[in-house]
């Protein structure tokens, strides 16, 4: 260190480095350590020198447009203590730095919003959900007054869960959650229980991810209190008997949309589950060996038998695209929301039924033939409930179609409908060519 000049604004200012040096030091006459070191194409930075461990060093302490002589003085004052404290100035700077860093990114975490961290929750997981969680998930924050697709007169309401999604992540504690759910619950008990078990399933993703482990409570949608609040789902054991049948019929065939009236009649006469004949396709169907393929949700997929009045009514639709149940209004071209249509047609035959109560009352219609529990099994899909049922009982289509066509003949006798496989032509209806 050579030149020392008492630092002035000036002096600053005006410090150039010779083009045919490297750089050019200026050093402070009234701070020991301090300068200014600058190269021919560079700007100027104030810098301290001094001596660690037996040797020199040299820091970096910023630009005079950002440093004051003042406050380069008064930190170049600030690195000499740590020297002579035992400190190297050096690894107090990076830890000063990663601290400033680990602080905004908790800061930024502490800021960040549920619904922020719910849209990357959906979007790393939808392709290991099935459709219909998907649209769950969809549905709990949708905004409210959109255009329904198909149906302009309509608009969505509120998703149940769209006020939480506007709190902040760290914010979203147990009894902000029990507040929300008191109020939900008092209207939509069935939809709100659905929301925490979503809800639940998210805080634990959200509390393996490291962005978000440190923010979130894992446990704010699983307390006792909440539990109470929400109060356990009762058995659902709405089916239909066997005196409600022919009026039951009589509506859902009057049903406009032949679609869903022809999706209804089969859903009861299958026993299927309501997702799983709504992705039926064109494919799946065998009419010359009469059989259905569906795919189970419990296996990879079951075969059934394709019944005589199952058939006519699957030939009678018409062929838009690769879905049996297709629909020229969906997205997905195929059938969405077929109970809007089976509450009506219940509601004008005075009956209580959902659409999963056609799959308890196929099963519940059987007993009245007295139908073996494990052909009834089969055919719905359920899991075998005994050793023999699982791993020595075989039972092939033509089997199954013995029994599965005499609970067919007998329900729609007892509906009052008279119908004649023999004597029915069917006829399939072509529109447009398969997609």
């Amino acid at each position: 260190m050579t030149k020392k000049v008492r630092f002035t604004a000036l002096r600053v200012a005006d410090f150039i480095c010779p083009p045919e040096k490297p750089q050019a030091l200026l050093w402070d006459l009234g701070q020991p350590g301090l300068g200014l070191r600058t190269t021919p194409k560079g700007k100027p930075s104030f810098v301290f020198q001094g001596r660690y461990g037996g040797k020199t060093i040299r820091i970096t302490i910023g630009s005079p447009d950002s440093w004051s002589i003042p406050e380069a003085q008064a930190r170049a004052r600030k690195i000499q203590r740590e020297i002579d404290d035992g400190l190297d100035p050096r690894r107090v700077k990076a830890d000063a730095i990663a601290a400033d860093v680990s602080a905004r990114e908790t800061t930024k975490r502490e800021g960040v919003l549920v619904g922020e961290v719910w849209s990357r929750y959906v979007a790393e997981r939808s392709e290991h959900w099935s459709e219909s969680h998907l649209k769950d998930h969809q549905k709990m924050v949708q905004l409210a007054g959109q255009l329904v697709r198909g149906r302009p007169s309509m608009r969505t309401q509120p998703g149940m869960l769209l006020p939480l999604m506007k709190l902040r992540l760290g914010d979203l504690d147990s009894k902000t959650i029990e507040s929300w759910a008191a109020k939900e619950v008092k209207q939509r008990a069935t939809r709100a229980r659905l929301a925490v078990r979503l809800l639940k399933a998210f805080l634990r993703w959200a509390s393996s991810e490291g962005d978000y482990a440190s923010v979130v409570d894992v446990n704010a949608a699983s307390g006792k209190k909440l539990r109470d609040i929400l109060g356990k789902p009762g058995v659902k054991k709405d089916h239909l008997q066997r005196e409600q049948l022919p009026v039951w019929f009589a509506h859902v065939l009057a049903v406009e949309n032949q679609v869903i009236s022809v999706y209804l009649q089969c859903l009861l006469l299958t026993g299927a589950r309501r997702e799983e004949l709504a992705k039926l396709k064109w494919d799946d169907l065998n009419f010359k060996w009469k059989s259905i393929y569906l795919a189970d949700k419990v296996d990879d997929g079951r075969s059934i038998p394709l019944t005589l009045y199952v058939g006519y009514l699957l030939n009678t639709l018409p062929r838009r695209n690769e879905w049996v149940f297709s629909s020229p209004t969906s997205q997905s071209g195929r059938l969405v929301e077929p109970a809007i249509a089976h509450r009506k047609a219940c509601s004008a035959a005075s009956i209580e039924l959902t659409i999963h109560g056609l799959r308890r009352s196929f099963k519940s219609l059987t007993e009245w033939l007295d139908t073996p529990a494990g052909i009834v099994a089969q055919i719905m899909g359920h899991k075998p409930s005994a050793i023999a049922e699982k791993h020595y009982t075989v039972r092939p289509v033509d089997l199954l179609r013995v029994h599965h066509q005499k609970i067919e003949q007998w329900i729609l006798e007892e509906a009052g409908i008279n119908f004649d496989a023999e004597n029915v032509e069917p006829c399939l209806r072509l529109v447009g060519h398969p997609s």
